[in-house]
């Protein structure tokens, strides 16, 4: 019998992707706040670095069961796997992004929003 959709507001589905990013040791978690600011994309942007592209995509897998396991949920959208440089996993609420450190710095995604919070999350 197929498992009903767990709904999750996107506080505890970004909770859910950085207990993913940690499980498999991802590098600087960052957790973008964007809920306050106007025609945002989403409501978070959590921001991990790997250290191999093979980390880069154990952290993306470890992210989709993590999210699958606790609320049922798949990305609606996945993109940039197989370029071993970059992951993005779209929740629509909450997107998650795994770089390599060079990809991350050329982006540097946490620099477009001076107005969010953002929130570093140790390592555990």
């Amino acid at each position: 019998m197929k498992q009903p959709k767990i709904e999750a507001n996107s506080d505890k589905l970004a909770e859910l992707i950085v207990r993913g990013m940690q499980e498999k040791k991802a590098i600087d978690i960052v957790v973008i706040d964007l809920k306050s600011l106007k025609n945002a994309v989403s409501d978070y942007f959590v921001i991990a670095s790997a250290s191999s592209d093979t980390q880069l995509d154990a952290i993306a897998t470890s992210i989709e069961e993590e999210v699958f396991k606790a609320v049922r949920q798949n990305p609606w959208q996945s993109e940039g796997r197989q370029n071993k440089e970059w992951a993005l996993l779209d929740y629509v609420d909450v997107v998650a992004h795994v770089f390599l450190k060079d990809k991350r710095d050329f982006y540097a995604l946490e620099e477009l929003w001076g107005d969010a919070g953002i929130q570093h999350i140790e390592s555990v």
